[in-house]
């Protein structure tokens, strides 16, 4: 018995709207900003990943204890053809944001930004809150 190999002959076509779209999904800005919390002696670090986003874009906000990071992204290109035609144009636009809750002892004034290669470093102190003894009267 002889079994003839499967072969699709459309697969030999190349469709460019499906390039189109591979390469659009690619170029998407992710949802959450990738972060790394890390401990030191006396603060805190997050290091948080947010490429392309230029420094404009970024919105720091501290609001009842929450440490709240927002972006924004946007760009466009177009390509044209020897002709000046326009065989293909893209617009992006996107927006993430990310919380932290650091407590109601920082202040604004605590809290240290600053952004480096496409990553923006914020730092702020330990707040040590000595426990408060509390003490019930005896009738």
């Amino acid at each position: 018995m002889y079994i003839m190999p499967y072969n699709n002959y459309f697969d030999d076509l190349k469709n460019p709207i499906d390039d189109l779209f591979k390469y659009m999904n690619k170029k998407t800005l992710s949802t959450t900003m990738t972060t790394d919390v890390i401990e030191e002696e006396n603060s805190y670090k997050l290091i948080i990943d947010i490429p392309g986003v230029k420094k404009e874009d970024i919105k720091i906000e501290l609001d009842n204890g929450y440490l709240k990071i927002s972006a924004s992204s946007s760009s466009s290109s177009e390509e044209k053809d020897k002709d000046g035609k326009c065989i293909r144009k893209e617009r992006y636009s996107g927006h993430s944001s990310r919380s932290f809750y650091v407590g109601d002892k920082i202040t604004h004034n605590d809290i240290k930004a600053k952004i480096e290669n496409g990553t923006l470093i914020l730092s702020f102190p330990k707040i040590k809150e000595e426990p408060q003894k509390k003490f019930i009267e005896i009738e």
